[in-house]
């Protein structure tokens, strides 16, 4: 069993690295020139700065267009990040340099000037790519000169592009685009205006080998003052998951050595003698819960993506998610999620038969819809708002097409296969005590050991470990900054996963002390509930800490972060679940139960 486990592992990490790395190449697939080669300059999309998901294609903008506009043919992946490739309109041959070359002379109409002068007022920015290196830059300006009133602003629109490019023998090495602040168009007034777009091209030679060229943009997350942050980050919650293991291993062995030494005591005595705490109800702790298939359907979404999240992290630290390195993550995504749903189907069914369920067919379809229905939903109103923008973010109807064949030839058979699998793995539940025909009632208890309380004071402390670093991920997903440490990343989800597993067990403990034997649902809520905190997060960030705005933007904001913290709520539930039942099982076993 264990070599037929290992097998899909490497075979998963073979595919999705060729995968990710076959479809970054530029035309010139070496990316090798002789002087005078055309070399590919591709131009993606505009959009405003502060609205990383509201993007438009290049020439949405009335931009000088090539006669011949050639898009790119693009993975799965770059589909999925909204890039949109296209030819563009500036030619820069390998070391030839142009001074004031012209693109094209145009007359903007009024229709165009106020497209521009609202893109203008909105910060839209372009990005372009160069033999595979990203470009960005603004496309005009706003002068507000002091004035507090809006209708007295200047908008201007940038006409020429200074391209300085280093090269290192016969390889590009860097790209840079500056804007000339001297040579503008005046889009303040509703009329027409001529309009002459140029371009010029500067070459200079690096010492800097190819190998090292993406290095530059990775740089910015690894600056002493960022890494400052990130390590105070990595301390903080390393002293968290100290005090917190120490205070509660602690606690929890004196008292459970108190509880063992009494409970000893108490069998040698007259078997008159009342019994109390979580002794007490050892004939209804390992009674199955509610709702089994949705608890074992929840523990089968859980488990897939907890193993969906430990390859990622195997792929970054591997070095796959370079930056720039087009779609590459969603290519991951969506290939290792199709791949890793036979786990779930394994899990949920082979959990649910543990429990005694009947209709393990009708606990497979629960299991597959259950992450993924959330998903299919928000997906649909989102791409529907996209489209109703016609953003970059629409998906075009073969790449959904392709999504649904993904869903339906790899990750439905898989599911089917996994619950197969379970449903004659005949594995029985392991409990160490018998339990009573008849469930005992559960004494009345404060108001603080209810649930939502209880998961308060559970998603508070994982949370806490992992706050520092979430600002920096926001800005990496939600911005422009670039996140590329992920070994750091990588501390930070163990150390979330031991705190969130600590926190369950204590919690449960005490709920068990308290003759409350209904743990199993209350086990997976608070480890999950971390989730929840994450997206009250989300709030706090939207409001106080970024310039989003618009319906679009603010949809695709937590409409998609809803989906991530609710795929968060069922991996740290799973977490939260397994580490209570091993909790639980030593603490029972340590006891004789009649």
């Amino acid at each position: 069993m264990k070599n037929i486990g290992n097998c899909p592992t490497f075979f998963i990490l073979g595919v999705l690295i060729l995968c990710c790395l076959s479809h970054v190449r530029s035309d010139a697939s070496d990316h090798r020139y002789k002087d005078g080669d055309p070399v590919p300059l591709y131009a993606n999309k505009v959009g405003p700065f502060h609205n990383p998901s509201e993007t438009y294609r290049y020439f949405d903008l009335p931009f000088c267009s090539p006669d011949h506009v050639k898009e790119k043919k693009e993975a799965l992946g770059e589909v999925l990040n909204g890039d949109r490739l296209v030819s563009a309109p500036y030619k820069l041959n390998f070391r030839e340099e142009k001074d004031s070359s012209v693109v094209c002379k145009k007359k903007l109409s009024k229709d165009e000037v106020a497209f521009f002068r609202k893109a203008v007022d909105k910060d839209y920015y372009f990005q372009m790519y160069y033999d595979d290196l990203p470009i960005w830059g603004f496309i005009g300006k706003v002068y507000k000169e002091g004035k507090a009133d809006p209708s007295e602003y200047k908008y201007f629109l940038y006409k020429h592009i200074q391209f300085d490019v280093l090269y290192n023998k016969d390889r590009v090495i860097e790209i840079s685009a500056k804007m000339d602040p001297h040579s503008l168009v005046d889009l303040t007034e509703e009329k027409e205006v001529d309009a002459e777009f140029m371009y010029s091209v500067k070459w200079k030679e690096t010492d800097t080998p190819f190998e090292k060229r993406m290095q530059k943009y990775s740089m910015s997350s690894s600056l002493p003052h960022h890494l400052e942050i990130h390590w105070f980050s990595i301390i903080n919650s390393c002293v968290t998951v100290l005090l917190l293991t120490g205070f509660l291993a602690t606690i929890l062995m004196r008292v459970l050595k108190n509880d063992f030494i009494k409970y000893g005591q108490d069998e040698e005595a007259a078997d008159d003698q009342e019994e109390t705490g979580w002794k007490y109800i050892h004939g209804d702790v390992f009674r199955f819960p509610k709702y089994k298939s949705l608890f074992a359907a929840a523990l089968g979404s859980g488990t897939q993506l907890f193993t969906l999240t430990v390859f990622i992290f195997m792929l970054a630290l591997v070095g796959v998610f370079y930056p720039y390195n087009r779609g590459a993550l969603f290519t991951a995504l969506v290939v290792l999620y199709a791949l890793t749903s036979g786990i779930a189907g394994y899990t949920a069914t082979s959990f649910y038969c543990q429990l005694e369920g009947n209709n393990w067919v009708r606990n497979l379809l629960l299991t597959g819809c259950l992450f993924c229905g959330p998903l299919f939903l928000t997906f649909c109103f989102l791409n529907t708002v996209a489209i109703a923008y016609s953003a970059t973010a629409a998906l075009p109807f073969g790449t959904i097409v392709v999504i649904v064949l993904i869903w339906t030839l790899v990750t439905s058979p898989l599911l089917v296969l996994g619950g197969i699998a379970g449903k004659n793995s005949k594995a029985e539940f392991q409990a160490p005590c018998r339990t009573t025909k008849y469930p005992r009632e559960i004494p009345p208890l404060p108001w603080y050991r209810s649930a939502i309380p209880q998961m308060a004071m559970a998603g508070f402390l994982p949370f806490s470990a992992i706050y520092i670093e979430l600002y920096y991920i926001f800005a990496s997903v939600w911005g422009h900054r670039i996140y590329t440490i992920y070994s750091i990343l990588f501390i930070v989800f163990i150390i979330l996963l031991i705190v969130t597993a600590f926190i369950t067990a204590a919690l449960i403990y005490f709920q068990l002390a308290a003759e409350d034997h209904e743990w199993w649902w209350r086990s997976f809520l608070c480890g999950g509930s971390t989730g929840l905190f994450i997206y009250a997060y989300c709030l706090y960030y939207y409001y106080a800490r970024s310039d989003m705005s618009g319906f679009m933007q603010t949809s695709f904001f937590f409409g998609y972060m809803a989906c991530i913290c609710y795929g968060f709520f069922l991996m740290l539930g799973t977490v939260g679940f397994h580490a209570s039942l091993l909790f639980v099982r030593h603490i029972y076993k340590s006891i004789k139960c009649e």
